[in-house]
């Protein structure tokens, strides 16, 4: 671009700039009043200039990002229609939850999958969310979808940290893993790294991206010891995320995990470009003056966009008291299509490239999270952490703080702890139980529970309704 509307200003650097702020303070300290610490532990400063940028290269971002659509699966025939409803309204792919094994053959019946969209170039196909592990299952889903990109999402490191048990054994789940790995052909991508769950749990940003990457660490030490191709290994993760309302580190937290990826498989001597399929984050939603939480998942929505996503699965503002229904999924979806066919975010993820504050923080991200990751890998790695209790007890350190923050006003969430409707009553209109549910049983290790911030002072609202 030409400079010459620039020509007759002179160049300010950041010593002048800081110099200027200082003499408007008129005696008020700079560090103490434009200053402020984030949990991360990063300082986030009033100014950013480009003497003092803290550049990183980031590995390649996708130019756009796939609309994907989350169902349920209670009855084939019904989920079946749902999909065929939502490609036809704006997704452009569909992830399937399930229980138990279901009818593939129902589910697939006439369900056509646009190959080339005109939204999205990267994560069109079918996701799939199954909270239980079988070979026999996987292996006929596999063979029954072979027109289709696949991503089946088995993570039983990730089970193992959320139930506190493995799905089986631990020698039995790897071997499972490793059998349904060396069944896959290119079009499915077996496996992925649930880091949505340290994000729900209230782990800080810094924190996600170093779990996610001693997470997928593990797979790696495996795989490099086992039978698997590295073919079979390179076309297979895919990285769960949610993001939250803190819109700048979102979009660096994700950029940092990209550029903290590449280093780890370029000391396994391997290219794995990581599919990343983005939620918002459930941990700041609010049953209270629910509307608000449309205004949560937009920004958090752009934040994914922005840092980099190949798929993002938006989540209704009604989802946490309300079984599922048209009108709450339809505005989730329709949001996504606003962002990307009204206000131009279809190739945003380079938008943040050279922005210097972004580039900064995704700098520092990156960083702590390797001082993080190292930590546990000189430990003994993710999976002997995990059953000691360290990961857990370092997350619950970490969500205290913040839910500490609530409590007290300073972490805000509007209409709950900040200019609540006192009027508004919800217990007539509570579908799903919106809280921790605890269930007693036997577990090898403690699971990572995830807990929203509004959950005590909603249920002291409720008692008194």
């Amino acid at each position: 671009m030409s400079d010459f509307l620039f020509e007759e200003f002179n160049q300010v650097s950041a010593k002048q700039w800081k110099q200027k702020i200082q003499v408007d303070l008129k005696g008020v300290d700079y560090n103490e009043t434009l200053l402020w610490k984030a949990n991360e532990g990063i300082v986030v400063k009033p100014f950013y200039h480009q003497d003092e940028l803290q550049a990183i290269d980031v590995p390649q971002l996708p130019t756009r990002f796939s609309i994907c659509q989350s169902i349920f699966i209670s009855d084939e025939q019904t989920a079946n229609f749902l999909a065929k409803d939502a490609l036809q309204r704006g997704a452009t792919s569909i992830q399937f939850e399930a229980n138990t094994p279901f009818d593939i053959y129902k589910l697939f019946d006439s369900l056509v999958i646009p190959a080339n969209p005109p939204t999205s170039e990267a994560g069109v196909g079918i996701h799939f969310r199954l909270h239980f592990l079988s070979e026999s299952f996987l292996s006929e889903l596999i063979e029954k979808t072979k027109e289709l990109e696949i991503y089946l999402n088995i993570d039983i490191i990730g089970n193992l940290a959320k139930s506190g048990n493995w799905f089986d054994s631990r020698k039995e789940d790897f071997n499972m893993l490793e059998n349904i790995l060396q069944k896959s052909p290119k079009n499915v991508h077996a496996l992925s790294i649930d880091a949505s769950l340290y994000q729900n749990a209230g782990a800080t940003n810094v924190q996600q991206v170093a779990y996610a990457l001693a997470h997928a660490n593990e797979y790696l030490n495996y795989f490099n010891r086992s039978n698997v191709t590295q073919s079979a290994v390179e076309g297979s993760f895919q990285f769960n995320f949610s993001v939250g309302s803190n819109y700048f580190f979102e979009i660096a937290k994700l950029r940092a995990f990209r550029v903290l990826w590449k280093l780890l498989c370029d000391e396994y001597d391997i290219k794995i470009t990581p599919h990343i399929f983005v939620q918002p984050s459930f941990r700041n939603k609010t049953l209270y003056d629910y509307n608000v939480n449309m205004l949560r998942t937009t920004t958090e929505c752009m934040s994914a966009v922005l840092g980099g996503s190949d798929t993002i699965s938006n989540i209704a503002y009604d989802s946490i008291y309300h079984k599922k229904n048209e009108f709450g999924e339809r505005i989730a979806r329709n949001q996504l299509l606003i962002l990307n066919e009204e206000s131009y975010f279809n190739e945003a993820a380079q938008f943040a490239n050279g922005a210097y504050y972004i580039e900064t923080l995704t700098s520092q991200i990156a960083e702590k999270a390797l001082i993080i990751f190292k930590d546990i890998e000189q430990s003994g790695g993710f999976l002997k952490q995990l059953p000691e209790g360290t990961i857990q007890r370092k997350i619950e350190e970490s969500a205290q703080k913040e839910q500490a923050q609530f409590d007290t006003g300073e972490e805000v969430l509007l209409g709950t702890n900040k200019h609540p409707n006192r009027n508004d009553t919800m217990k007539d209109d509570l579908e799903l139980y919106p809280f921790v549910k605890i269930k007693p049983r036997k577990t090898l290790i403690k699971p990572i529970i995830p807990k929203r911030l509004a959950e005590k002072l909603e249920q002291e609202r409720l008692e008194k309704e």
